[in-house]
């Protein structure tokens, strides 16, 4: 099992999970909404460079778990405060540490009402999932993982567009179901070994008869939260209705919760089902990749297109995981990666469109390049990246998700090529369209460019798409020894 490297000083983990929440118990006492504005701005850009320590001082030649803490938190229970991160679960906090402030600045003129209830659903979000991804107990993750759902369900109900309620509880009514399945399997898990605590649990020598069934609860969580085909249904409600913020968090982070889950949970507790399973797994994969790819291109709503790419790049994550091998596991955690930033890169263009045209439509947008052509060089870079373009971010992930696949079946990997074709052709699709249009394009000469809020907050994102794209080896060296332990717990 893996260690916990327990550290002495400060506690950077537990600061960059309360530190949002006591930001936003301030921000409730704040009467002014645009103080209130660059008081959630502040804090978040604060956390997200005080989270660079957490790279700056992670050692990458171990697969030990790092900045540990351990402190009793129901003792006659065996529930502790235990935190920790690993390669994996460090770059998947450093995503959402980066993605919250500019979900912060792309809501500062879109959200118009209650700014302070907001402004204190997006911390209490952050908080929530900064813990999911360095939560080393069960029933802390567990805490974690539900803690999300009441601020994004309200995110979406509240602020979200004419069918929010629909969505809302759509959203609420899967993720609730899937995260029973996740207790039931955290109480099975306890009746077998006395305890909760996660690496220890990961040690564990199970039954071949009792793996399935945890294998299969686990399944069915963190399948929903995905979403793996068939699951999505709830996805394309929740994206099309939330605010950008709320689209940008769903894509970025809360999808890669469930993947994480698959890497944290099913592989290294119950890996007889695992390697069991993977075939009829990385099958499923292979149709939501062709089945988000086809549904995307068969959309005019530019919110409902990117929706489903997301399907359709999220089976890319799953068939990397269940390729069950380096190249699978390393490139399909580049994927959460990449699709955090290029789909939420897309999602905050789509939101610029939106409150300037205050429609989605793609042929009513059409043209709009030629009135806003700083909008369509990063619109151009993004939807190069999405559809895996050479030299983008998008590319390298896809292509070590393929190579871990060849490894494996030669068969199944062919079969996701239409879905590689699809998703070219419907970000090629919508880039023409908005970009340069037909002959009758709708007037939009009076459409104002990029403001400078806007540049800043797309700016980063495109850095990245450049940077893993043309550089990926730093961000795979800090997974590497992980990634490795944990095919080891597999093949054990």
């Amino acid at each position: 099992m893996p260690t916990i490297d327990t550290i002495e000083g400060l506690p950077f983990l537990s600061i960059l999970i309360f530190a949002p929440l006591l930001a936003a118990a301030i921000a409730a006492l704040l009467p002014d909404e645009k103080l209130i504005r660059w008081w959630t701005l502040g804090l978040t850009t604060a956390a997200a460079i005080f989270s660079v320590n957490l790279y700056l001082g992670f050692d990458a030649s171990t697969a030990a778990f790092q900045f540990g803490e351990s402190h009793a938190w129901i003792p006659w229970l065996k529930i502790n405060y235990t935190l920790g991160v690993d390669g994996i679960s460090l770059l998947l906090i450093l995503l959402t540490t980066l993605i919250t402030p500019l979900c912060v600045l792309a809501s500062w003129t879109y959200i118009k009402v209650r700014v302070k209830e907001f402004m204190i659903a997006l911390l209490v979000m952050e908080s929530a999932m900064v813990g999911v991804f360095s939560a080393l107990d069960t029933v802390l993750f567990f805490v974690f993982w539900e803690s999300m759902l009441i601020p994004m369900a309200l995110m979406i109900g509240v602020w979200g567009g004419p069918r929010k309620i629909y969505a809302s509880i759509k959203f609420f009514i899967y993720t609730m179901s899937g995260s029973v399945f996740l207790l039931v399997a955290i109480i099975a898990l306890r009746l077998q070994t006395g305890g909760f605590n996660l690496p220890e649990t990961m040690g564990q020598p199970f039954s071949h008869g009792f793996q399935t069934w945890v294998f299969a609860a686990f399944f069915i969580s963190f399948a929903i939260k995905v979403p793996m085909f068939p699951f999505h249904t709830w996805l394309p409600a929740a994206h099309v209705e939330a605010p950008t913020a709320g689209s940008v968090i769903l894509a970025s982070v809360l999808l890669k919760m469930g993947t994480y889950g698959f890497l944290r949970f099913a592989l290294p507790i119950t890996p007889w089902a695992a390697v069991h399973f993977a075939p009829a797994l990385m099958w499923l994969s292979v149709a939501g990749i062709v089945y988000g790819g086809l549904a995307a291109l068969a959309q005019s709503d530019m919110k409902k297109l990117v929706a489903y790419s997301s399907v359709g790049h999220m089976g890319f994550c799953t068939l990397g995981i269940f390729a069950l091998n380096t190249n699978g596991i390393e490139g399909a955690t580049l994927v959460m990666i990449n699709h955090g930033v290029t789909t939420g890169a897309l999602f905050i263009c789509v939101g610029i469109i939106y409150e300037r045209l205050h429609t989605r439509d793609l042929a009513k947008a059409a043209g709009i390049g030629k009135t806003m052509p700083i909008l369509a060089t990063f619109l151009g870079v993004f939807c190069l990246s999405s559809l895996g373009f050479p030299g983008t971010n998008s590319f390298i992930g896809e292509f070590l998700v393929l190579a871990g696949g060849f490894k494996v079946s030669t068969l199944i990997v062919l079969c996701a090529v239409p879905g590689v074709v699809a998703a070219a052709a419907y970000n090629l699709r919508m880039l023409q369209r908005l970009v340069y249009g037909g002959t009758d394009n709708p007037d939009h000469s009076g459409t104002a460019d990029l403001n400078f809020r806007e540049i800043i907050t797309l700016t980063p994102l495109l850095v990245f798409v450049l940077w893993i794209g043309l550089n990926p080896q730093p961000f795979v060296n800090i997974m590497h020894e992980s990634v490795v332990h944990l095919l080891q717990q597999v093949g054990r």
